[in-house]
């Protein structure tokens, strides 16, 4: 069996930052996958469950209200290694295109103080798991670490 495209990426080389995944087609549309990766693989710990799943209630909640890109959204949801996001819009962009928007969302997330939306036993099935303080704190060591004068290191893939 071939390996995926994300299984090729060389995870030793990977710094914490906004990259394209993958552009995929349906229809006429063109779908771009971006790889948020906010932490470094292998390097640093994962992020645990309880602040992925607030980072994707909010996350979710922000980019499918955004005035100008919440009809664009298609998906925002943790990746398995949990280092961080994947976030699927329709059009064609590359990762500095995006930047703009997930700094706003990041920086939301920092300031976020009220109760996370969906986040009852009626709405989610898993309410109980989550950390909204440190969903502030890794919101806010991204924006400050990662998306704050971010270059094509954090951009592009690396070279293998």
């Amino acid at each position: 069996m071939d390996k995926i495209t994300s299984f090729t990426i060389n995870h030793l080389k990977l710094l914490p930052g906004v990259y394209v995944s993958r552009k995929d087609r349906a229809g006429n549309a063109v779908i771009t996958t971006f790889d948020i990766r906010m932490t470094r693989p292998n390097c640093e710990p994962v992020m645990n469950t309880a602040e992925m799943h607030t980072i994707e209630h909010l996350a979710a909640t922000y980019l499918r209200n955004h005035p100008s890109f919440g009809n664009q959204i298609i998906y925002f949801g943790p990746m398995g290694c949990r280092t961080g996001f994947y976030l699927l819009m329709t059009g064609d962009y590359e990762s500095r295109d995006v930047i703009p928007l997930l700094t706003s969302m990041f920086e939301f997330i920092r300031d976020f103080s009220e109760e996370v939306p969906g986040a009852t036993a009626r709405d989610c099935g898993n309410c109980r798991d989550m950390n909204l303080p440190m969903a502030n704190w890794l919101a806010d060591k991204f924006l400050k670490e990662v998306l704050s004068g971010i270059d094509d290191s954090r951009l592009i893939y690396p070279e293998d």
